[in-house]
């Protein structure tokens, strides 16, 4: 519960606390370094703009960050769920899983640096 508790300060934060104005938060060092796009660039703008409720721009700062706050809300939800009816508390990923996931997510982060990517800019 402690995590849940830190990750909604945290979010809470963002949320009043605009990151498209400049000064509030670091730059992303890659971006900074090499003019390129990591898969978290726009993350903290995503995280803004759904406190706020505006789906549209969230998925425009970071697609893939809304995609994946879904799946991990149903995680949580999962396990919290499972714990509560006294099932086991652990769950496991197949490799399978983790390794599409990191693939989708590379291949996010290649197509999002590309001219033609250039929609899935933040």
């Amino acid at each position: 519960m402690a995590a849940l508790g830190a990750t909604a300060a945290a979010v809470a934060y963002v949320g009043a606390v605009d990151p498209n104005e400049t000064g509030h938060y670091p730059t992303c060092p890659l971006l900074a370094a090499t003019g390129l796009y990591c898969p978290g660039c726009g993350g903290l703008r995503c995280v803004h703009a759904l406190v706020r409720g505006d789906l549209p721009t969230a998925l425009g700062a970071n697609g893939a960050a809304v995609i994946g706050f879904v799946i991990v809300a149903f995680l949580w939800g999962a396990w919290v769920l499972r714990a509560w009816r006294g099932g086991p508390s652990g769950f496991t990923v197949r490799s399978s899983y983790a390794w599409a996931f990191g693939g989708l997510l590379a291949v996010f982060t290649v197509v999002r640096n590309l001219p033609f990517g250039s929609f899935l800019h933040p």
